[in-house]
C-alpha cells in the first residue's frame, strides 16, 4: 500500500469541489478525487444538457405562439437531432474537466475513497494523508423500495435516450418530473406523472405551482394526484405495468423515478472520519466545517436551508477555499438565491417566500400582476405570464418575487439584484435600461 501527503483532498469533481480545487491550488498542493464522470452531474447529467434540450423545446413553443401572429412553421422536435446536439456538448465535459485540473497543477485519482482514520483516505491502493479535506460528492437519485425497482430509470437515464418512448410515467413531481416530463411531452410522448400528494414543485406557491399542472394538463400531460406507486412489473410486446393506490393501472414503455435525490455518502466511511450526517446530508456549521473540524462540506451533500442548486455549490466551494487561507474570515453569508423550473412555461422565485410574507402581513405586502398583456409579454405571445412581488413595507424595497414567463430566467435576476442591492422603489425607477426588455418593466412591479 502506497502513502503520499497533500495539503487538501478535495472529494467530488463537480462544481462545488472543482471551485474549490481551483481557489486553494495556487498556495496548497491539492488533490480531487472522482469515482463517476468529471466535472460532476449538473454538466454531464443534469443541469446543462436539460437546458440545452428545453432550448429546442421553448423555441418550439414560441413558435406555436407565434404562429398566428405572422410566423409560417409547423415546429417539431426530432429526437434523435436534438439529443446529438446536447451529446457534443456533454461528451466533451469530462475530458475538458480533467484537462483543466492537469493544466493547474492540480493532482487527480479516480476512485471510490473511504476515509481511513480523521485525517486519511485510501483510494486505488494508495493512503492519502492531508491537513484539510473537502467533501463534495452531490446527491443521487432516489429509487422507491417496491417490487420492481429494478425496472424503473433515472433522469440520467432519460437524458440519454436513443429515442423517444411513445408512453412515459414519471414517479414524482418535483423540478427533475415536471422538466423532463415538459421535454417528453413537446418531443410527442404520452406522458404520466404520478405524484404522491395533491401538489408538485413543494418549494414554490402552490398557486403558482398550480398554473404550471394547468399548462402541462393542457398540452396533454396526464397527472394521477394522490397516488402511491406500488409495484412495476413487465407487460406484454416490451411495456411495464405500472400499479398503484386509487385503481392506478398504466401500461407505459418506459418508467422513470424522479422523486428527489439524497446525499451520496455510503461509501465514504464517514465514522472513520467522525463526521456527522443524516438522511438528509452532512452537518456543517457557519463555516462549513463538518464535526470533524479539519473536514468541510460544500454542495448538495450538504444538510441545509439554502436550495441545493450549482451556483450555490460553486459559491460555497469558493467560501471554503478562502476559509482554509484565511484564519480569521466571516461565516458564510449567502447571497439571494433564484430558482428556476424550465417546464411548458418557466416558474422562478426568490427570496423571502410568499407563506411567510402572508403570516406577516403588518411587515410586508404582497403584489400581483396578471402581465401576458404587457408589451414585453405580448410581443412574444406569453399570455400566461404572472408576477407577483413582496415589499417590505418599512423601505419600500423588493424583498422576494415569483414569476411565471417564458422569459422567467432573465427576470428573477433582475428582482434577485434588487434584493441583494436594497434597491427602493425610487432607485429603480430612476434607473435607465434598454427598452423594451424585461428589465425595463423592473419599475411597475413595486
Amino acid at each position: 500500500m502506497t502513502q503520499k501527503k497533500v495539503d487538501i483532498i478535495v472529494i467530488g469533481a463537480g462544481p462545488g469541489g472543482l471551485a474549490a480545487a481551483h481557489g486553494l491550488n495556487s498556495s496548497k498542493s491539492v488533490l480531487v478525487v472522482e469515482n463517476d464522470l468529471w466535472g460532476g452531474t449538473c454538466p454531464n447529467r443534469g443541469c446543462d444538457p436539460k437546458k440545452m434540450l428545453y432550448s429546442i423545446i421553448h423555441t418550439k413553443k414560441q413558435g406555436e405562439f407565434l404562429k398566428n401572429a405572422g410566423l409560417i412553421c409547423n415546429p417539431g422536435i426530432n429526437w434523435e437531432e436534438m439529443m446529438a446536439f446536447k451529446s457534443d456538448y456533454t461528451s466533451k465535459i469530462p475530458t475538458g474537466t480533467l484537462n483543466g485540473l492537469n493544466r493547474s497543477n492540480i493532482t487527480t485519482e479516480h476512485g471510490s475513497p473511504k476515509f481511513i482514520s480523521e485525517n486519511e483516505i485510501e483510494v486505488n491502493d494508495t493512503i492519502y494523508e492531508a491537513d484539510k479535506f473537502i467533501i463534495a460528492t452531490g446527491l443521487k437519485p432516489v429509487i422507491p423500495d417496491i417490487p420492481g425497482a429494478e425496472l424503473l430509470q433515472t433522469s440520467t437515464d432519460f437524458l440519454q435516450l436513443p429515442s423517444l418512448p411513445k408512453n412515459i410515467a414519471f414517479i414524482g413531481g418535483g423540478f427533475v418530473s415536471i422538466e423532463l416530463a415538459n421535454i417528453a411531452n413537446e418531443s410527442g410522448a404520452k406522458v404520466h406523472i404520478i405524484q404522491h400528494n395533491d401538489r408538485v414543485l413543494k418549494e414554490f406557491p402552490k398557486e403558482f405551482a398550480n398554473k404550471i399542472v394547468e399548462m402541462m394538463k393542457a398540452n396533454g400531460v396526464e397527472f394521477h394526484f394522490d397516488t402511491e406507486v406500488s409495484e412495476v412489473k413487465n407487460s406484454v410486446d416490451k411495456t411495464y405495468k405500472v400499479i398503484g393506490s386509487n385503481g392506478l393501472s398504466l401500461n407505459v414503455n418506459a418508467v422513470f423515478s424522479a422523486m428527489g435525490r439524497r446525499p451520496d455518502l455510503q461509501s465514504l466511511n464517514l465514522e472513520m472520519a467522525d463526521v456527522e450526517s443524516d438522511n438528509r446530508g452532512i452537518i456543517v456549521n457557519d463555516h462549513l466545517q463538518t464535526t470533524n473540524p479539519i473536514i468541510y462540506a460544500v454542495g448538495d451533500v450538504i444538510k441545509k436551508t439554502q436550495p441545493k442548486l450549482t451556483p450555490v455549490a460553486s459559491f460555497e466551494g469558493r467560501y471554503v477555499a478562502s476559509d482554509i487561507l484565511n484564519s480569521d474570515n466571516d461565516k458564510i453569508q449567502y447571497p439571494s438565491v433564484p430558482e428556476v423550473v424550465y417546464s411548458t412555461s418557466e416558474l422562478a422565485q426568490v427570496g423571502i417566500r410568499v407563506a411567510d410574507a402572508e403570516q406577516q402581513p403588518d411587515k410586508y405586502q404582497i403584489k400581483n400582476f396578471d402581465v401576458g398583456n404587457w408589451y414585453t409579454f405580448n410581443r412574444i405571445k406569453d399570455p400566461n405570464a404572472y408576477v407577483q412581488t413582496i415589499i417590505d413595507k418599512s423601505n419600500n424595497q423588493i424583498v422576494g418575487a415569483t414569476v411565471v414567463s417564458m422569459l422567467a430566467d432573465e427576470l428573477i435576476n433582475y428582482f434577485a439584484i434588487a434584493i441583494d442591492n436594497h434597491q427602493s422603489a425610487g432607485t429603480i425607477s430612476n434607473m435607465i435600461t434598454a427598452y423594451p426588455t424585461p428589465a425595463s418593466d423592473m419599475q411597475y412591479y413595486l
